[in-house]
């Protein structure tokens, strides 16, 4: 066969345009989209529902607080764990089977986490471990998104393949914009019952689990064969060790621990420096989430004639920029000179905008870049290893951020050490090379 001629088993999957494709598609957005939805659901009321069973056990404020961030970080602590052993055993059995568990886990654990708040106080123990395993479940069955981007890699040619992975930020801004809006509409639905949110996120789940079961075609590429091992740290120090495809993941991990820094104390932030209400927070996280599937359309056309090393290198641009500016805009509010007379409501949102587009950048330049490293056989292996830093990022980043965010008064300091980071970043991306396929 000449160099030039594609694989025959690449060819049916490889037309983004092909019925089969565009179908894996959509379910690969849904699937994410619904993470995200449910995440997003459950997210701005959890520590309010947690709270009353936590003043009937008579905790201290740091017990209090101990067991909310318990209840926040055990979810992403499943994702790091259950990623990569996702994304392997979706390279030996198919795509399909893997995100059906999937779908099917959030929609018991999210009525788990439903059922679990209807207990009355004086059963305050076993209403909080039946939180804790919603959590944990949760978190097991949301560790799909690197078989996602797994699905993405199988349905794209390289050349396509981070306009591809860009639906995955699209889906991520989206559930991020829309489910505290659910959650808001779907209790006045429900009268106010706390079972409602979790209700509303496993009925969604439920709604995703059959169109993926009456749409979604296997897109595992027939021919390839996945290594027999079960997955293990032996096997995540392997793929760390594939050319370019350990400095990326650090790149992923170390970006992600940065933005997480500025989304956990995005709503202490905003209350500090401009008194913002309960209801002004949720138009500041809708407006982060919408520019999130802003930049990402905004990305894909870019993908079609710029190379996604230099699209990784703008975003990491970006990132640096608008969380210094989002640092500075903290520092002017709390007494430094350009205080008196800024628009400094305005600088805020800019800087948080420039932030957010920069992230919409990095995540897809990152996984398209990894999947271009990766055999046909290892896909899911590999970006499951990836997934799996990017939740251990989404781990440290907030107990960092939020330990940093105390302890000076102008609360700059996590957009301080956000920037820091990002800088070493900066300097890992020439390893990379700027020899992608297009």
């Amino acid at each position: 066969m000449p160099a030039s001629s594609s694989p025959p088993p690449e060819s049916p999957s490889a037309d983004p345009a092909a019925p089969a494709a565009r179908g894996a598609l959509l379910i690969v957005f849904l699937t994410v989209f619904i993470d995200l939805l449910g995440f997003g659901i459950v997210l701005p009321v959890m520590p309010r529902q947690a709270e009353p069973y936590l003043t009937a056990l008579e905790l201290s404020p740091v017990g209090v607080g101990a067991t909310i961030g318990i209840l926040f970080s055990v979810f992403s602590l499943m994702q790091f764990i259950f990623s990569p052993m996702w994304g392997r055993i979706s390279d030996a059995v198919g795509r399909r089977p893997m995100l059906l568990l999937s779908l099917s886990g959030s929609v018991v654990f999210y009525a788990l986490y439903g059922y679990a708040v209807t207990f009355p106080a004086d059963r305050a123990a076993l209403a909080l471990g039946l939180m804790l395993l919603s959590r944990i479940g949760a978190g097991i069955a949301g560790a799909s998104v690197g078989t996602a981007a797994a699905v993405i890699a199988d349905c794209t040619t390289p050349q396509n393949r981070a306009r591809g992975m860009a639906l995955i930020g699209i889906a991520f801004g989206a559930g991020f914009t829309l489910g505290p809006l659910i959650a808001y509409f779907g209790l006045a639905l429900f009268k106010q019952q706390p079972w409602g949110v979790g209700a509303l996120a496993s009925m969604l789940s439920f709604i995703a689990l059959l169109i993926a079961f009456f749409v979604f075609k296997e897109t595992r590429r027939p021919g390839t064969r996945a290594a027999k091992e079960f997955p293990s740290m032996s096997r995540t120090a392997a793929v760390l060790r594939m050319p370019r495809v350990g400095a990326l993941v650090l790149i992923y991990f170390l970006s992600i621990f940065a933005f997480a820094n500025f989304e956990a104390t995005l709503a202490r932030l905003t209350e500090s420096a401009f008194s913002m209400t309960n209801d002004d927070n949720f138009l500041v996280f809708a407006f982060i989430g919408v520019m999130l599937m802003l930049a990402g359309g905004f990305y894909r056309p870019l993908a079609k004639r710029l190379p996604e090393t230099r699209l990784l290198a703008a975003g990491i641009a970006l990132m640096i920029l608008g969380l210094g500016g989002v640092g500075l805009v903290a520092w002017a509010v709390h007494g430094g000179p350009a205080g008196n007379g800024w628009p400094l409501d305005k600088l805020f949102y800019a800087a948080a905008a420039l932030a957010v587009a920069g992230f919409a950048f990095v995540n897809p330049s990152v996984s398209a870049l990894i999947s271009k490293s990766a055999d046909a056989d290892r896909q899911g292996e590999v970006l499951g290893v990836n997934q799996s830093f990017a939740s251990l990022g989404r781990i440290l980043g907030p107990f960092v951020g939020s330990m940093l965010f105390a302890m000076n008064a102008a609360h700059t300091l996590p957009f301080v050490a956000a920037v820091v980071v990002l800088s070493f970043v900066a300097t890992l991306l020439p390893r990379l090379g700027g020899a992608d396929e297009r």
